[in-house]
């Protein structure tokens, strides 16, 4: 057999063995790449479309936001205002603001890719915490609709309206498939709670303390989304809830999975 031969037989097997692993396989516990894939991406599809037409009665979202600035106020947790006038007071701060805001879909991507090349072992559980805060978020959506900041708090500045890298920022509505009055809880800090969880869990055991840094970025986008006018504070501790709620339903799930199997 010549080395053309030996090569391009080398080159043909190669070629089947990736397409199996892309299309069927498996490896350590991971489900295939493209059948992964597309799952998310009908998965993305389907929330955005269901996102786009929840909550569309902007009366009761703007009567919802003045019902919980009331309850801010008597906690005292209304620092929304002022924390808006803060950024407007620093203008060099306010691309990088927008950056954080808007480019965090980067961070989901790279965190489920990570997990999935590096930490097989726990990529299914973290991939289904996420797509449980999908399922459980929209009906919170639907029933409690909610206009952000920048509508309903007098003084607040649409920060991202006019320096927003997409071409500009819907003022108000439901404009290019966007739900502008679903605040509640933030959807911005719940998947960076969920970045964030989703590399302390991998990291926890062999690496704790750098885990433990992971968190520092739902902290930042705290900042951000407070500063920007587009949540208030109970919005983020809807976050917070949305994502531990997420998890115990992934945990109970894995362990009812488990005990059928075991009964099986």
């Amino acid at each position: 057999m010549s080395l053309r031969e030996v090569a391009a037989d080398r080159l043909s097997c190669l070629v089947a063995w990736a397409r199996s692993a892309a299309l069927v396989g498996r490896m350590g516990g991971r489900p295939a790449p493209l059948v992964e894939v597309a799952g998310l991406l009908l998965v993305i599809l389907l929330f955005s479309w269901l996102h786009a037409i929840a909550g569309k009665d902007v009366a009761a979202a703007t009567a919802n936001a003045l019902a919980l600035q009331s309850i801010e106020r008597a906690l005292h947790l209304d620092i929304e205002l002022r924390a808006n006038q803060w950024l407007t007071e620093h203008p060099s701060l306010i691309q990088l603001a927008v950056y954080y805001y808007r480019l965090y879909y980067l961070a989901i991507i790279g965190v489920l890719v990570w997990v999935y090349v590096r930490h097989a072992d726990v990529y299914i559980k973290v991939r289904r915490t996420l797509v449980a805060m999908l399922v459980l978020v929209l009906p919170v959506f639907w029933a409690l609709p909610m206009s952000p900041p920048r509508f309903a708090l007098p003084g607040v500045v649409d920060i991202i309206a006019g320096h927003d890298l997409l071409g500009g920022h819907a003022s108000r509505g439901i404009e290019n498939g966007q739900n502008l009055y679903s605040a509640m809880p933030s959807m911005h800090v719940g998947w960076s709670l969920w970045c964030a969880y989703a590399a302390w869990y991998a990291l926890r055991a062999s690496h704790p303390r750098l885990a433990l840094l992971s968190w520092i970025f739902p902290l930042g986008m705290t900042a951000v989304v407070l500063i920007t006018g587009n949540h208030y504070v109970l919005d983020i501790a809807g976050s917070a809830v949305l994502l531990a709620v997420s998890i115990a339903v992934v945990s109970v799930w894995g362990h009812l999975t488990e005990h059928r199997r075991a009964g099986g």
